[in-house]
């Protein structure tokens, strides 16, 4: 259908959405933007909650097919120690979630909300059970950040974005190299922000980590718009070389997946799709995406047809 785009790539899950607050087992304001892993055989979604605080914190929800069926932890996986670690005074949100072979554990790329607002932060993990902070690796203003799974000439490399208080300044997205994945450097720009009245206008940010494919890394983005109604994200594609991942192959122009559906539309920031994760498997990617600050959604689409839809669609 004209006017749609987003209908003939990814497709929503009939039985979307897939987590709602409902389903904690304990008392909580929203549950949404997930980080996904695979571990021996089983989906594990790293869930931001918010309690009724307005503070976040993380829990672990397992299912054997990825769909359905989940089981949550009793209680919060993982909250936020501001005694031990003062940048996450106000919460910790929006996980990005790697898996490092060369380490063996997956590596938690996080938002820490500090006194000094949101910034970058890593904590790591082998079993989504026990897990070991590495404190801070980026100043506020920072976040929407997630590594690469291997080192390009040696070094780890990390999107994120970086936001100045100049006042003609865009958000965009940055690349930075580490030699320890503690110490950043060589920072530049990525994606920068289109101006004017583009949907991806003024602020864009990265939404899963990068998915490794035969052309190139696929980086699925959010482009935020401000409208007369308030704020509206919706989703781009691009892709990067596989070598050089600070060269930009291609960039879509139109956005690919858009706030439609009720779960989209209203909630405690209306007309969001936010993810933070995806799984490839047997050529299908599933996105796991949050539903206008209040819940979990899944979306599913042929890799090939997102690379051809991006192929058709880009500058």
């Amino acid at each position: 259908m004209k006017g749609q785009a987003e209908d003939s790539v990814f497709k929503r899950y009939e039985g979307n959405p897939i987590i709602s607050v409902g389903d904690l087992p304990y008392m909580a304001n929203s549950v949404f933007n997930a980080g996904v892993a695979e571990i021996e055989g089983e989906t594990v979604l790293l869930m931001r909650v918010e309690d009724l605080r307005g503070i976040s914190h993380f829990t672990v929800a397992r299912s054997a097919n990825g769909v359905d069926n989940w089981v949550i932890d009793r209680q919060p996986t993982l909250l936020a120690d501001p005694d031990a670690y003062p940048e996450e005074l106000y919460g910790i949100e929006d996980p990005r979630i790697t898996f490092i072979d060369e380490e063996g554990y997956w590596a938690i790329v996080y938002t820490a909300f500090s006194a000094g607002g949101p910034l970058v932060s890593l904590a790591t993990t082998r079993d989504f059970r026990e897990f070991e902070r590495h404190g801070p690796v980026m100043p506020p203003e920072d976040k929407d950040a997630a590594l690469f799974p291997l080192r390009f000439d040696g070094r780890w490399a990390m999107l994120h974005r970086p936001v100045s208080t100049f006042p003609t300044t865009t958000a965009d997205i940055w690349i930075s190299f580490s030699p320890d994945l503690k110490h950043w450097g060589d920072h530049r720009v990525l994606l920068a922000a289109r101006r004017g009245a583009w949907w991806d206008a003024n602020k864009v940010g990265l939404s899963p980590p990068p998915l490794r494919t035969d052309d190139g890394w696929l980086i699925l983005y959010h482009g935020v718009k401000t409208t007369a109604s308030g704020s509206l994200y919706r989703l781009g594609l691009a892709l990067l070389d596989l070598q050089d991942p600070c060269r930009v192959i291609t960039r879509s122009n139109e956005w690919v997946f858009a706030p439609r559906e009720v779960y989209e539309l209203y909630g405690d920031v209306d007309k969001v799709v936010f993810p933070c994760g995806w799984l490839l498997r047997d050529g299908e990617i599933r996105l796991y995406y949050g539903g206008a600050d209040r819940c979990i959604a899944l979306a599913t689409a042929h890799l090939d047809e997102v690379l051809n839809w991006l192929s058709k669609h880009s500058d």
